[in-house]
């Protein structure tokens, strides 16, 4: 098993102690765990305050870089899990994720909570992909 740590020097440095992806290498798949992503550009500034649509195309631009790096794309994501802190908004987020999901759109979960790590977060969105090599 192989295991490679991921963070593109043109997104925002994770916030902690963590690689913003993990990609793991077992036979001939590589599977690519993408750690929640917000909306911080990369100098460290909110990016789309108060507007959850930019928040959620820019999250997924976001990881579309992370997954690039990684050695895949959005159409190798099996799994998202999106989190937001007003569940009033949903169809804004959702009609984001259908535009970058529009063919066989992974299993996705999205779970309200009550607060994101910073102030003016509204959604944190983790995927999982896997690669064919």
């Amino acid at each position: 098993m192989e295991k490679t740590f991921i963070n593109p020097g043109s997104i925002a440095p994770p916030l902690s102690n963590y690689s913003h992806a993990v990609r793991v290498v077992i036979g001939d798949t590589a599977l690519i765990n993408v750690a929640g992503q917000v909306p911080l550009d990369p100098n460290g500034n909110l990016v789309g305050e108060n507007d959850i649509t930019k928040q959620t195309q820019f999250v997924f631009e976001q990881i579309s870089t992370i997954l690039k790096a990684a050695g895949g794309s959005l159409s190798d994501v099996v799994k998202a899990n999106i989190y937001v802190t007003d569940m009033s908004q949903y169809a804004k987020v959702a009609e984001v994720r259908n535009r970058y999901f529009a063919v066989n759109p992974p299993g996705t979960t999205f779970v309200e909570v009550s607060k994101l790590v910073k102030e003016g977060f509204m959604v944190e969105i983790e995927v999982q992909a896997a690669v064919q090599l």
